[in-house]
């Protein structure tokens, strides 16, 4: 009697599925699409951009400063010294060595502001140098 037991017992024990290493692939799976994806970076705050009729989109990586209406430029969410606006780019360019600069300058800001960038873009070694406008 209890040689048909065990081999009832057995039987059920052969049918069932151990999830476990599966999830343990989904896991990895999902552990390195999050460390591979790329992530868009935004300059810190909104500007109203001025309007132009040759807009054309760009793709790549990107370095996205912004120039305010008041003249404040914003690098990766902080508000930047326009004298460390090189070494930011700098810093970038190690991480991405053929990004590009995106200058998303507010209609109502200086063009003072926009010449130092692009001076310190210059001084990088940036020759990728665009001015953000809505077509």
């Amino acid at each position: 009697m209890k040689s048909g037991l065990m081999k009832k017992r057995d039987a059920e024990e052969a049918g069932e599925i151990d999830l476990t290493p599966m999830l343990d692939v989904v896991f990895i799976l999902l552990i390195f699409f999050i460390v591979t994806s790329v992530f868009v970076s935004e300059a810190g705050i909104e500007v109203t951009k001025p309007e132009a009729s040759t807009a054309e989109g760009k793709k790549g990586d990107l370095i996205l400063i912004a120039v305010g209406p008041s003249g404040d430029i914003w690098l990766d969410g902080d508000q930047i010294d326009p004298r460390f606006i090189r070494s930011r780019f700098e810093l970038r360019l190690a991480d991405a060595p053929n990004s590009a600069v995106i200058i998303q300058a507010d209609g109502d800001s200086a063009n003072e502001q926009v010449m130092l960038i692009l001076e310190a873009a210059r001084e990088a070694n940036i020759s990728d140098v665009s001015i953000s406008a809505e077509a």
